[in-house]
């Protein structure tokens, strides 16, 4: 293997990475109403799935790219949640987020649940890296 394709290896995965995320998130998204015209409710749905979709593709473990998924997680949720049941006294985008301490506190507990998946599912993908450039030496 050259040095080229080492160089390319982190930006190849994280490209699989945040494909799968923005798959899985529309997904999400689309289950998410889906659920909410079938009567249930569930606001982490769009998260899990952002999450599982980018842990799917994800080649390597990397904190940032689980970041990213997870701030984009817990943001797809919340927007979920503002386009499925915005306030009734205001249905802009703008009062939503000024707003937002005032959502029921399941409604908080689930989007966080999305956020914490978005992180969990992507740096869960595949096992960190093991270094052997100093293997055991055998007596």
């Amino acid at each position: 293997m050259d040095d080229s394709s080492n160089s390319t290896a982190p930006a190849i995965n994280a490209a699989l990475t945040l494909i799968g995320a923005a798959v899985g998130g529309v997904v999400g998204y689309f289950a998410f109403g889906w659920l909410v015209s079938q009567g249930y409710y569930a606001p982490a749905i769009p998260g899990v799935l952002l999450g599982v979709g980018g842990g799917l593709l994800a080649r390597h473990r990397s904190h940032f790219l689980a970041a990213i998924c997870s701030a984009s997680a817990t943001t797809l949720c919340l927007f979920a949640e503002w386009r499925h049941f915005p306030f009734v006294r205001d249905d802009s985008l703008s009062y939503f987020l000024s707003h937002l301490a005032d959502l029921k506190p399941l409604t908080m507990i689930m989007v966080a649940l999305g956020g914490f998946a978005g992180f969990w599912f992507v740096w869960r993908a595949r096992p960190a890296p093991v270094s052997r450039s100093n293997p055991p030496s055998k007596p």
